[in-house]
């Protein structure tokens, strides 16, 4: 693994946890909060955004409306056995979902939540340091590089992860500020 896959991978880890991130609710509406809502659909699940418009017309709610009506009650039912913690109300043609306000209770079980998935990116981006280092060590074992090369190598790794696991601590930060904000 050269450096320069180590540093794309660990980018997509970044934009990952950035994206587990987003279904967090922060107390206002966002549709990214339904992104990991499947329905299932003729027997495979399918994303809710693909059977549906998903919009939200104010910061304390969030319009669904299905493309075909057959599937209202699916997605009704998707949604009420998901972990986002909302209520659907379904009216014939669309859903609704009312965003209540956070109790510092729930909120605080959001910022664990939070940590939960930057600790997860971290960890990834570990994972992917060790297997480049992995690879590193066996080019020198193997004399391919040079020892001082090996060592050049391994510093730029550590400081590509340094780099991205500030990156993921900067994200929980302001993910932490966005939940905690009332």
């Amino acid at each position: 693994m050269k450096l320069a896959e180590a540093e794309s991978t660990m980018q997509k880890t970044v934009e990952s946890t950035q994206r587990s991130f987003n279904t967090i609710r922060t107390g206002r509406a966002n549709a990214s909060l339904l992104d990991k809502i499947t329905v299932d659909y003729y027997g495979s699940p399918t994303s809710l955004k693909s059977l549906a418009n998903i919009s939200t017309p104010d910061s304390t709610t969030i319009l669904i409306q299905p493309y075909d009506r057959n599937t209202l009650n699916l997605i009704e039912k998707a949604i009420s056995m998901s972990d986002v913690g909302l209520t659907p109300s379904n009216d014939g043609s669309l859903i609704r979902l009312n965003i209540p306000p956070l109790t510092s209770d729930r909120r605080k079980e959001l910022v664990k939540i939070a940590a939960k998935y930057a600790e997860e990116g971290r960890v990834a981006i570990r994972n992917i340091r060790r297997d480049a280092l992995d690879t590193i060590r066996k080019l020198e074992k193997s004399a391919e590089v040079s020892e001082d090369e090996s060592r050049d190598q391994q510093d730029k790794l550590q400081k590509l992860t340094n780099k991205y696991t500030a990156r993921i601590d900067e994200l929980l930060a302001e993910k932490e500020k966005d939940i905690t904000t009332v």
